[in-house]
């Protein structure tokens, strides 16, 4: 068990976070290529996906909020050696996310098309769109286990066995999409119905290949019981740390859609743009996404070791590492921006509208990534409610007001709405930055001693 212990408080940020860059790679590879093929079979196909696939994003946000705290809690206890506790908490995350998979998907399966109506979009693109939230509705149940069951692997240090599980499922949709729209072989070109089933089919893998991988490596069995087993004390746990970091995606997710409606008043052209736009953007901070999650795995062990100098070292290291490469990798897409544009498309109405928006990212990402890395470790360290406070008052009262602001009454369109989201980003990552270095782990301690005294 000892030996258990230190394997966990010795492995590197590098030796964690490269398989979760991969992962994260090949699961935004998902969506880039499914967006990228789309775009060939249809512009208003792939802004019907595009739009949809925000719809479906908020709900899969309702899962976070386990493997969040299942990821924080897990680690902790890990750090402080709790084998047993550790691993009673993954059975409950599991047991949770299960449930929660079925109501999510029972709910878009009936209401998934007065959902999308909100999105203001209409003729092709709204079809497209509803095709794709009908078909891939069903896979959010395997969507919500399958993040339970990686946040688990995660926690306990096996980040490469989660990113072999996605390269699988990447090859599956992405063959899935070949399929669906080339007509290979003489097959029937079925469009956005045939890239809907082959993630469907890509997640449901997933789950049975995760399952596997948890029995395999954690020794840990996983049944039917455990959906209706879970400890009130770890629900309670989890919801705790879950519900705000959820709540502060499920706010940002929720000022997109509002930040969405403006770009639809603005055109076909700008709303193709934008979801172009959004997939290159994802190569700007993937690196900071990954070492992101490697850090709050090992700040949290950290935490939970009692070693607060070195938690508070590891967030700034990061930070720095991080602001420096989403910055040069902006600036390198920033410079190569019509090649990269005209893989999407050859629209030059699409290409005039998103060219300038691809120098605004560059002032967007460092900032981005300061936000990224600190809220993140906040949370590692039990400060949970300061970035949803701070990130629901930034959000709607920066991005979404100075969007409109600027896009839609003062005439910059795009432009403008990256700007705002810039403003968003740094404002955020500004107050995080000096929360970080006020040491938020001494505030949470003093807190849990005022409240074990009442």
């Amino acid at each position: 068990m000892e030996d258990q212990t230190n394997r966990y408080q010795e492995q590197s940020l590098f030796s964690i976070s490269w398989p979760l860059f991969i992962e994260l790679a090949l699961h935004m590879g998902m969506g880039i290529i499914a967006t990228f093929m789309l775009s060939h079979y249809s512009d208003e196909a792939a802004a019907g996906v595009g739009v949809a696939n925000q719809l479906l994003n908020i709900f899969i946000l309702v899962f976070t909020v386990t493997s969040i705290g299942a990821t924080v809690l897990i680690s902790q206890n890990l750090g402080a050696g709790r084998m047993k506790q550790a691993r009673r908490l993954s059975r409950s995350v599991f047991g949770l996310n299960f449930w929660f998979g079925i109501m999510v998907a029972v709910i878009v399966f009936l209401f998934g098309e007065q959902l999308l109506r909100l999105f203001d979009i209409q003729g092709k693109v709204f079809d497209y769109g509803l095709i794709f939230v009908r078909i891939c509705g069903i896979s959010l149940f395997f969507e919500s286990i399958s993040l339970a069951l990686s946040a688990v692997l995660r926690s306990h240090g096996y980040t490469k066995e989660s990113m072999v599980v996605t390269v699988v499922m990447d090859f599956i949709s992405i063959a899935g999409n070949i399929i669906a729209i080339s007509g290979i072989f003489g097959l029937p070109i079925t469009g956005v119905t045939g890239v809907s089933w082959a993630m469907v089919i890509a997640r449901a893998y997933a789950v049975c290949a995760l399952i596997y991988l948890v029995y395999n490596r954690l020794s840990l069995k996983l049944t039917f019981r455990d959906i209706f087993n879970a400890k009130k004390e770890d629900i309670k746990g989890l919801l705790e740390i879950g519900i705000p970091s959820a709540g502060e995606n499920l706010s940002y997710q929720l000022s997109q859609l509002i930040i969405t409606s403006f770009v639809v008043s603005m055109g076909t052209a700008s709303l193709a743009a934008r979801v172009y736009i959004l997939n290159i953007n994802m190569l700007c901070f993937l690196f900071t996404l990954a070492i992101a999650q490697g850090t709050q795995l090992l700040v949290a062990r950290d935490i939970g070791g009692r070693q607060f100098n070195r938690a508070l070292q590891r967030g700034i290291r990061t930070l720095k590492i991080s602001m420096v490469a989403s910055l040069v990798t902006s600036l390198i897409i920033a410079l190569i921006g019509s090649p990269i544009l005209e893989l999407f498309t050859k629209d030059p109405s699409i290409i005039a509208v998103s060219l300038p928006v691809l120098w605004a990212i560059v002032f967007v990402e460092p900032g981005r990534a300061m936000n990224i890395v600190l809220m993140s470790s906040l949370k590692s360290a039990g400060d949970v409610r300061f970035p949803v406070i701070i990130g629901m008052i930034s959000m709607w009262g920066i991005a979404v007001s100075l969007s409109y602001l600027l896009g839609v009454h003062y005439g910059l369109g795009l432009l403008g709405i990256w700007l705002a989201s810039g403003a968003d980003e740094w404002l955020r990552g500004c107050f995080a930055l000096k929360r970080w270095l006020s040491k938020p782990w001494e505030r949470v301690r003093k807190v849990k001693k005022i409240e074990a005294h009442v």
